[in-house]
């Protein structure tokens, strides 16, 4: 079980939104929730590691090695 408060205008929005379409505002709840928590995860663990002063990665780092698994799948070099 879980309970939320949500501001006036959000929860006006939520009401609205699952009287239009005849779900329940905890689907919507839920639905959010299930799309976000990796993300919010993702933050924390970041945060974290920024605190702890933890090993970074520069991004040059991750934009390349990403674009070499992104041509090993694909096949295509994106590079122009």
């Amino acid at each position: 079980m879980l309970a939320l408060r949500l501001p006036p205008e959000i929860e006006k929005r939520l009401d609205e939104l699952a009287r239009k379409t005849g779900r329940t505002k905890s689907y919507y709840a839920r639905e959010a929730i299930l799309e976000h928590i990796d993300d919010l995860e993702d933050l924390y663990l970041a945060e974290q590691r920024v605190k702890e002063d933890g090993p970074t990665i520069p991004l040059e780092d991750v934009v390349k090695k990403y674009e070499e698994i992104d041509k090993d799948v694909t096949g295509v070099d994106d590079q122009v």
